[in-house]
């Protein structure tokens, strides 16, 4: 345990942008290296570490330095492959005159890293609106994308609240996704998705500006849309990578400006009150960022809100994306007033699953009985937990 939290003492001191004194004091320290980097990597926030310790000499032994190296220049290398593969994308589209923006990505690292490196190469992201689906999928099928996603006979994704094709190519491993609306819970494979806002490419364009990415200007979202953006994608996934809270402290720092009355305003229109309070809370804590007390005050009244965030803070290093004990599912309580209201009026949660099945096995005949058992089902789980 002793090595865990000397692992883990540094990894929040790298995310919080800790004086070099102090992270060379903690670096010091590390006994198990092999574990601070199993970490980091897990949590995406190598190139981080490597831009802290590259210059502190004996802070970490000489092959720990190597092996940050070479993680670095393979980073690197793919994060330069995918800002061209981008950018060869989003020209595409533009000649087929279909609006796109990148999100994520080497694009988020560009605008608020200043260095497209500075974030671990993952897929490309990219929101078009869902008329424009046909011919973005035949764009990147001429570039040799095949694409992953089970679709139905007209083209329309099998799963109804599905809102992403996923596309790989087989050459060079390359993945990208096509995205035409913003969620704030998992896909739950229901006909009724909870989080009711069709957030997509017209709400994020609405106030968009442009960014360099190795050369080349892309439309690129503004500081108050990031934001509600970072901290959505944040709390679908329980905020179980430090790289996520990393993104969102960033972003406050280099948004000194930044019209948080309108982030306010328009997350309560919304309904993504809680995950932006939730987002800003985890990285005021973890991540050391900056918030005006009384915005930081309004957060911390919120009960729920702090509950949440307190267990993400405890659990990240050790069951990052774990949820928080209680009768309420997590998802649904990040919702707003109104989106409770819907799912409850639905009554969408009664629709049995594959859990109620398994646990209590019955012959189609019975099937009818799923929906007299479901109640009680979901009881017995949140009371066990």
């Amino acid at each position: 345990m002793p090595a865990v939290s000397e692992s883990c003492d540094l990894l929040r001191a790298i995310a919080r942008s800790a004086k070099a004194d102090e992270i060379y004091q903690l670096a010091a320290g590390v006994r198990d290296w092999d574990s601070l980097l199993k970490r980091a990597e897990e949590h995406r926030v190598l190139p981080l570490v490597f831009s802290r310790l590259a210059d502190m000499g004996s802070a970490a032994p000489a092959i720990t330095q190597e092996r940050l190296r070479a993680e670095y220049h393979r980073n690197v290398f793919h994060c330069l492959a995918n800002a061209a593969e981008l950018i060869a994308v989003l020209q595409a589209f533009d000649g087929e005159r279909i609006p796109a923006m990148p999100f994520k990505g080497v694009a988020l690292a560009a605008s608020i890293y200043g260095d497209l490196t500075m974030r671990s190469a993952g897929d490309l992201d990219v929101l078009i609106r869902y008329c424009d689906l046909a011919r973005a999928t035949a764009v990147l099928q001429k570039r040799g994308f095949e694409l992953r996603t089970d679709v139905l006979a007209d083209g329309a994704p099998a799963m109804p609240d599905h809102y992403e094709f996923q596309f790989e190519r087989q050459s060079d491993g390359m993945f990208i996704e096509l995205r035409w609306r913003l969620q704030l819970s998992q896909p739950n494979n229901r006909r009724v998705p909870r989080f009711g806002h069709a957030l997509g490419l017209d709400w994020v364009q609405q106030r968009a500006r442009t960014t360099t990415l190795a050369g080349a200007e892309v439309l690129d979202m503004n500081p108050e849309t990031a934001l509600l953006v970072l901290c959505m994608h944040g709390s679908k996934h329980v905020w179980s990578r430090l790289a996520w809270i990393c993104d969102v402290a960033q972003l406050l720092r280099v948004s000194p400006d930044l019209d948080w009355n309108e982030v306010i305003r328009e997350a309560k229109e919304l309904g993504l009150w809680r995950a932006l309070a939730l987002g800003i809370l985890v990285a005021h804590r973890v991540a050391g960022a900056s918030v005006p007390q009384p915005t930081l005050q309004d957060f911390e009244a919120d009960a729920v809100v702090c509950k949440l965030a307190r267990h993400i803070q405890e659990s990240l290093f050790v069951a990052p994306g774990s949820t928080p004990k209680g009768g309420v599912p997590y998802d649904i309580r990040l919702l707003g007033l109104r989106d409770r209201a819907r799912l409850i009026g639905s009554l969408d949660w009664l629709r049995p699953g594959h859990r109620d099945i398994a646990v209590f096995p019955l012959p189609k005949a019975l099937y009818p009985l799923y929906y007299l058992i479901r109640p009680f089902r979901l009881l017995f789980d949140r009371s066990a937990r």
